[in-house]
């Protein structure tokens, strides 16, 4: 089963891209979705004794959590201790039953897939990625996204330019959501015999 690993910076179109996988017959893993299920979850109130006063109605609340981890690294990686060993329990169980169904191919979809030394999880990588400005509106014209918000997450992130030289196959989703899908349907050609 090839494990392809999804990833690019903020803004860049992972989720759709992920779901043009879907449609084409590769099941995918989003680790920020997990990331939202475990924070509704079993994370909570691990999360809340970490960092009290962060949890609301047994949900960690990303508005109250974020004056407490961005911009401070040694807040973040004490959140990532607590969330990154239950999102490789999530993928491991995705993983098994991938393969108890018989898939040849899944996409795991790694916002920090390089930064987080990921690659040994993946088989190939694929790199979503737009030009600046594109990036710069999607991401702006998310609820509750400011500018110091969005320049603090860039500040995590490796450069794009860096992740498009580490990658695999890239796919531009500035070009169009067409485009994107001729890219990834040129992608699971290259890795035949895939459906």
């Amino acid at each position: 089963m090839i494990r392809i690993g999804l990833t690019g910076s903020i803004g860049m179109g992972k989720s759709t891209t992920a779901k043009i996988f879907a449609a084409h017959g590769v099941p995918g893993h989003d680790a920020d979705a997990v990331v939202h299920m475990l924070y509704a979850g079993r994370a909570a109130p691990l999360v809340e004794a970490e960092f009290p006063g962060t949890v609301i109605d047994g949900k960690v609340d990303r508005t109250l959590l974020s004056p407490h981890v961005l911009g401070k690294p040694d807040a973040m990686k004490r959140l990532e201790a607590i969330i990154h060993p239950l999102v490789r329990e999530e993928e491991q169980a995705f993983l098994s039953k991938a393969r108890a169904d018989g898939r040849r191919a899944v996409l795991l979809d790694i916002p920090l897939l390089f930064e987080t030394g990921g690659e040994d999880r993946i088989d190939v990588s694929v790199v979503v990625t737009a030009d600046a400005e594109t990036q710069r509106q999607r991401v702006l014209a998310r609820p509750g996204m400011s500018k110091d918000r969005f320049e603090a997450i860039l500040a995590r992130q490796m450069p794009d330019a860096e992740k498009r030289r580490r990658a695999h196959f890239l796919i531009d989703t500035g070009r169009g959501q067409d485009a994107a899908e001729r890219s990834v349907v040129a992608i699971l050609r290259a890795l035949a015999p895939l459906p």
